[in-house]
């Protein structure tokens, strides 16, 4: 079962936090380099989040710093618990792992698909064909390894302070008979069900709209009510994944979903549509 905040978001708390310190103490990551004797390259994954720090590290980085023993101490602690492996980590291969970790902490997820159902809202039987259309060099043990890790994620909804997830599907998203007929119509049903849950808002953008605030591509936007956790940009592309944290690239993105929530149909509506698409099917 999801559990939160995850490793992804700790360590992302603990750069922050080391980045700050050095800054405060007026060192360089050339100065913190050569005192930890590794790579300036180390320092700044590290502080970004991107790798994890040995308890070690982070005490001799401190040290340097002049930090005085509690916050060492406390930081330290951090650093032992971002190392600790989580439930999503053992799925490794199907390269999503730090997507994984950002899911399961946020507290609000903003996700604008164009051409699929979202994975948070897919079924097995439209999971299982979304990936053998991706990855069709993949055997189907590990198929069936990339649909488990799907269907786990889901179980982040039944949790009592499950994120508040906000989506946008594309009309053509809905209409694109994934897996057949039989696989649509399952589809569809299961999105009517899911429309209710209390921290899901699903909004569906017609094919009327025309031009609109996202045409380069679907997204997804991690939010975090603290102040040491920046929300995050993701984008997914087929050989690899882009995160984007800085202020300036978030907000853009945030108000392009604000355009795009404007633009779809309300909750009410689309839920009425869905309805009428599973009519059609």
């Amino acid at each position: 079962m999801p559990t939160r905040p995850g490793p992804t978001v700790q360590r992302r708390r603990l750069g922050l936090e080391l980045r700050r310190l050095r800054e405060q103490a007026g060192k360089t990551i050339d100065d913190v380099a050569e005192i930890l004797e590794c790579s300036d390259s180390k320092i700044s994954r590290i502080e970004h989040g991107q790798v994890g720090a040995t308890p070690r590290d982070v005490r001799d980085m401190l040290d340097f710093y002049g930090v005085a023993p509690e916050r060492r101490d406390e930081l330290v602690d951090v650093a032992r618990a971002a190392r600790k492996k989580r439930w999503w980590e053992a799925y490794g291969d199907t390269l999503v792992v730090p997507m994984v970790g950002l899911e399961v902490a946020a507290d609000r997820i903003h996700a604008y698909e164009p051409m699929a159902v979202h994975g948070l809202l897919q079924t097995r039987e439209y999971a299982e064909a979304m990936i053998r259309a991706e990855r069709p060099d993949l055997p189907p043990d590990q198929v069936d390894r990339w649909v488990q890790l799907r269907m786990t994620r889901q179980q982040l909804f039944d949790q009592e302070d499950a994120p508040t997830f906000d989506v946008v599907l594309e009309e053509c998203a809905l209409r694109r008979p994934v897996g057949g007929r039989n696989a649509l119509r399952s589809q569809l049903e299961h999105l009517v069900e899911s429309a209710t849950l209390p921290n899901l808002t699903l909004q569906v953008l017609p094919l009327a709209v025309g031009e609109h605030a996202a045409m380069s591509g679907a997204f997804m936007i991690y939010r975090f009510s603290g102040l040491l956790d920046p929300d995050v940009v993701y984008l997914e592309h087929t050989t690899s994944d882009l995160y984007l944290e800085t202020p300036e690239q978030v907000d853009r993105y945030v108000a392009a979903f604000d355009r795009l929530q404007a633009a779809a149909l309300s909750p009410s509506d689309s839920s009425s549509m869905l309805a009428a698409l599973l009519r059609e099917v």
